[in-house]
């Protein structure tokens, strides 16, 4: 896995991996966001709901952890064996945007994050157990969950969206 020295390494990768990200929605018609394509587990719409639903679920950990709230991972509802249905309400909830709409939203909760990085001190980040909602049996400093939620699926996620629109033709 990726490892930053600091809190700027992984905001420069969080920024490039986004904006290569966005970028794959160029092209995409409105009409075709949900189009199913054989060997492809996600539409263009519901890859970026992916997207859009575990970025907003780091930012809500993080303020319910700070009003006191205690934080169940991955969702009140869900637990780490379910997460298909996680994923289902992702699209539920954020598919019957527009592209646009779903990339703006995408756009504003990346904003958001950085500055929530740029807030926060090298121990929060960097040393395990600083955050109860980060606190597994893997004692994951609070970097990893921001890592694999938001820069590693922006760029595995790249691919799939090639191949889809390859296979649309709007490449």
């Amino acid at each position: 896995m990726q490892q930053y020295s600091n809190k700027t390494e992984l905001i420069e990768a969080l920024q490039k991996n986004y904006r290569l990200y966005d970028q794959e929605f160029e092209g995409i018609r409105e009409e075709e966001k949900d189009l199913v394509k054989s060997g492809i587990d996600k539409t263009p719409s519901q890859n970026i709901s992916y997207q859009i639903g575990w970025t907003h679920l780091l930012l809500q950990w993080e303020s319910d952890e700070k009003k006191g709230i205690d934080v169940k991972t991955p969702a009140p509802e869900y637990k780490w064996n379910n997460l298909r249905g996680l994923y289902q309400s992702f699209y539920d909830q954020y598919g019957f945007y527009s592209l646009h709409d779903q990339r703006e939203i995408l756009q504003k909760q990346v904003d958001e994050i950085i500055q929530w990085f740029e807030s926060l001190d090298p121990e929060t980040l960097f040393v395990p157990g600083q955050r109860k909602w980060a606190t597994t049996a893997a004692k994951w400093p609070v970097w990893k969950w921001i890592h694999i939620n938001t820069v590693a699926p922006f760029k595995n996620f790249r691919a799939p969206l090639r191949k889809w629109k390859k296979e649309t033709g709007t490449e």
